[in-house]
């Protein structure tokens, strides 16, 4: 079985794993995990970025731009227009016309606002922005980002930095279900099945952060997502078997040859 590359708006990924920058003990240990993720594509906060004064140390100078695209984000916006602002920032100083579109509507549970963020995408997209929307699990304002020209849609599996793993499959499944964009599962990951549940669910991509950077050994933690988005990905691919409410043999019983008088016949697993 071939895996396609992931493809959004005009470029192609290899990884269906897309990693952040954020909350990693160092940043030689985020280069390190970010290698053994497979990752070639990184999120970065724009705000974090020194966009000043390049002869200082930058967060940048730990990302192997040859093999890793970088895709600026507006972490920490509460507004539409900041958050437009600060995608235009990312796209003057250099970074991307790519942006990872996020704004937020409450400090404490760090859910999107969906109406600017319907607002935001509208503008940027207008602008020649490839716009990476993070929302809320809504099949609805899904399909409302992606009628506004989205490149690909974001829905949450659980509150940021949560790691509850996915909470609503089957909005999830519905949001797949429905796109003609690729769907990226953003939020909430917290361990390697998280990630595949995900990418069983018909999921294009995953993107995580904490889960990897917050691990008490970050690097094992990237390798094991790695793995994890794979897995899912082919298991999706591969088509599961129905579920059922009892058991079906493994091995047909037709055919096979009674061993005694009385005999009901063998009984086998597989």
């Amino acid at each position: 079985m071939v895996v396609t590359p992931l493809v959004i708006a005009d470029k192609s990924f290899q990884s269906r794993l897309i990693v952040g920058t954020g909350k990693y003990p160092s940043h030689t240990v985020m280069a390190e995990a970010h290698a053994a993720s497979g990752a070639d594509m990184v999120t970065v906060a724009v705000r974090r970025v020194n966009v000043t004064d390049r002869s200082k140390e930058s967060l940048l100078d730990y990302i192997d731009q040859s093999r890793i695209f970088i895709l600026p984000n507006t972490a920490g916006c509460f507004t539409a227009d900041d958050a437009i602002r600060t995608a235009r920032l990312g796209r003057e100083v250099g970074l991307s016309n790519w942006v990872k579109l996020e704004v937020i509507g409450d400090e404490r549970t760090l859910f999107p606002d969906n109406v600017a963020l319907l607002e935001a995408t509208r503008v940027l997209v207008r602008e020649g922005f490839i716009v990476l929307p993070y929302t809320n699990d809504d099949p609805v304002i899904c399909r409302k980002l992606e009628e506004l020209g989205a490149a690909a849609v974001m829905p949450l599996g659980a509150p940021i930095g949560s790691g509850l793993g996915i909470q609503n499959p089957n909005n999830i499944r519905i949001i797949r279900e429905q796109a003609r964009v690729p769907v990226i599962v953003d939020a909430g990951v917290g361990t390697a099945s998280d990630a595949a549940i995900a990418m069983e669910l018909g999921a294009d991509g995953v993107l995580m952060n904490t889960a990897i950077a917050l691990a008490s050994d970050p690097v094992a933690m990237a390798t094991a997502m790695k793995l994890a988005v794979e897995a899912g990905r082919l298991a999706y691919l591969s088509g599961r078997i129905p579920r059922r409410s009892h058991a079906s043999a493994s091995s047909p019983v037709e055919g096979m040859v009674t061993t005694g008088a009385g005999s009901r016949g063998s009984h086998t697993h597989g």
